[in-house]
């Protein structure tokens, strides 16, 4: 798979992760910090994920770098922040399994023949990470952040 194209649909995705544990956890959305922590633990986790360990210990890896990038840049303690970011992660897996049985069902595409082609990994994976932000961006207009919740 293209690394590049790989990197451009996982960035985002983390970035929703990101803002969404943060909407959750009622900080508010300040982009910088969200995208700059969040292509940063995209190209970590990606690089994890090159590496010839256990699969899906870049799942893990990713988990624990959005954990501790909430615990650090924010007011929240180490345990809302997991909390917080576990149920973002799950909801990133739902929305990836609606997505691609949505798509399996529309079309005639092989689930299986997906990963091997970067273009139509990165389409694919693209939708989920849209919803991600998305649901971030309501998530925060109904769940009201806190002020000075933000250490930076």
């Amino acid at each position: 798979m293209n690394t590049a194209i790989f990197l451009l649909q996982g960035i985002p995705e983390t970035i929703g992760v990101l803002a969404l544990s943060l909407t959750l956890a009622r900080i508010p959305l300040r982009w910088l910090p969200i995208v700059a922590g969040g292509g940063i633990i995209s190209i970590i986790s990606s690089a994890i994920r090159l590496l010839p360990f256990a699969l899906g210990l870049h799942t893990i890896a990713l988990l624990l770098m959005c954990v501790f990038f909430i615990a650090k840049t924010t007011r929240i303690s180490a345990s809302k922040s997991f909390i917080a970011t576990i149920s973002s992660v799950i909801t990133l897996i739902f929305f990836e399994i609606v997505v691609h049985l949505s798509i399996a069902k529309l079309t005639t595409l092989n689930l299986k023949a997906i990963p091997t082609d970067s273009l139509l990994w990165f389409l694919i994976g693209m939708p989920q990470a849209i919803i991600m932000l998305i649901l971030a961006i309501l998530v925060s207009k109904i769940n009201k952040p806190v002020s000075n919740g933000w250490k930076i």
